[in-house]
């Protein structure tokens, strides 16, 4: 696995502020059995039960809060985005899963709905920072376990936007929480439709942040454009400036495909509502939309539209198509839930309270960011050409190696291991393939380690036998 997953306990988590220094000592360490063994329950993560009672302990502490978990791993990340220096551009993916614990009783009556209003969990909000250029994982800026509120059905406007747990604030506490960007670094605020709130919208330009989020509301222009009193009609009714290849994903409502969109932007500003449902000054937007479409959809396929707002200045079509790419990084954080769920299992925890509940989610969610760098590594640009054993340990090189035989080598590189890490957990390696996701890597990187722990006892009972005679 990467190097920097080897001391990711005590990267992200040596300097957490527990209250004692043995506390923290011991959780970076729990923190990278956890990265060596994310999959299924505690006990199968933690299989030695000194571990598991030591994991069961440390969260139970008064000290060990959901804040001081998930502030040091931030606070990590962080230093990951300074690091990159002057002039880089970081994406800040803001988006928010169910977490459902419906089915442990005991804490039922300790968390907020969820669905339908008829299972209780948590909104876990996440902010998720990544490379514009490589989209590369950086790690979390912030997570908040938000505990939705029972709403009387006869809750006026004015008590709904003074409401303090009101969801819609999500959005603005999350970009809160992410703090200012770093000198000559762009942090860019990326989000989907859900975050189309004119409060959200105005928090953003009058703290003097960046973002990039889907459009949905049709709202109200100022001045017209295109001849057109309201966003969305002013979109459809702009001319195509330029046209972009594009990948479009897998989802219920469309299947994968590659495709060609047409691009049109221009300069909005947007009004403010007729009625107030947020905080915010009343005060028009200065902004510009992109518009994304696809001229020609398949036979049978919903078509594809998106309707970007920013307040990043576009004015030329290289900086839609900028914007765009911008854009299209936003599902790694859906990416990220499903690694918090599928390859971590957060719900799956057993815990009677959610005291020492909600610093485990802060300390799964951490880890479920690395597997994300397991794709983060098979991708990077010169995975062809580093030796694998510069960013895996040489054991897990070794052992793969001596599994494949000659079609890995003595001394692959880092884009031979994690092929044949994809061929382990399922990946054909075939040339119409592609990259393996880090789902398909996950299984690889369990039955490596498998492997290496087979590996690693054998030697272990060869030593001792030798050490007999």
């Amino acid at each position: 696995m990467h190097e920097a997953m080897l001391s990711f306990g005590w990267s992200d988590f040596g300097d957490a502020d527990l209250g004692d220094a043995r506390r923290t000592r011991r959780l970076a360490a729990l923190v990278d059995q956890l990265c060596r063994h994310p999959g299924g329950t505690l006990p199968d993560k933690l299989d030695r039960p000194a571990d598991l009672r030591a994991f069961y302990r440390l969260m139970n502490r008064p000290e060990v809060t959901h804040a001081a978990v998930i502030g040091s791993h931030a606070e990590a990340t962080r230093e990951r985005v300074r690091a990159l220096g002057a002039g880089a551009v970081v994406l800040q993916l803001h988006d928010a899963t169910e977490l459902d614990f419906t089915t442990k009783t005991s804490l039922l009556d300790q968390l907020g709905q969820i669905g339908q209003g008829t299972r209780r969990g948590y909104i876990c909000h996440n902010s998720l920072a990544v490379r514009a250029d490589t989209g590369e994982t950086l790690g979390l800026l912030s997570q908040i376990l938000h505990h939705r509120a029972d709403v009387p059905e006869d809750e006026s406007v004015p008590e709904a936007r003074a409401r303090q747990d009101r969801e819609s604030r999500l959005w603005v506490h999350g970009a809160q929480a992410c703090g200012p960007a770093p000198e000559g670094i762009l942090c860019v605020d990326i989000s989907d439709s859900l975050s189309d709130t004119f409060e959200y919208l105005a928090y953003e330009v009058t703290h003097g942040r960046s973002f990039v989020l889907r459009a949905k509301e049709n709202r109200k222009l100022v001045q017209p454009v295109a001849g057109q009193r309201y966003l969305l009609d002013a979109a459809r009714h702009l001319p195509a400036t330029d046209s972009r290849p594009l990948e479009v994903l897998g989802s219920p409502q469309r299947s994968a495909r590659h495709t060609t969109v047409q691009i049109a932007f221009a300069a909005v500003q947007v009004a403010v509502p007729r009625k107030h449902m947020g905080e915010y000054a009343k005060r028009p937007l200065d902004l510009w939309v992109v518009r994304v479409w696809e001229p020609q959809t398949p036979a049978g396929e919903e078509p594809l539209e998106w309707m970007l707002l920013t307040n990043v200045a576009v004015t030329k079509a290289r900086q839609a198509k900028e914007r765009i790419a911008w854009y299209e990084h936003r599902p790694i954080i859906e990416e990220l839930h499903k690694g918090m769920k599928t390859g971590c299992g957060v719900e799956k925890m057993q815990f009677e309270t959610i005291q020492p509940l909600e610093p485990a989610i802060a300390v799964l969610s951490a880890v479920a960011t690395t597997l994300l760098r397991l794709r983060d590594a098979a991708r990077a640009p010169d995975a062809d050409q580093r030796r694998a054993t510069e960013v895996v340990d040489p054991e897990y090189v070794e052992v793969l190696a001596s599994h494949y035989g000659k079609r890995v080598g003595p001394k692959p590189s880092v884009l031979i291991f994690y092929n044949h890490v994809a061929r382990l957990g399922g990946h054909q390696n075939r040339k119409g393939d592609g990259f393996p996701g880090w789902l398909t890597l996950w299984r690889g990187w369990m039955k490596l380690q498998c492997m290496v722990d087979g590996y690693r006892a054998a030697r272990r009972k060869y030593s001792q036998s030798c050490g007999k005679t």
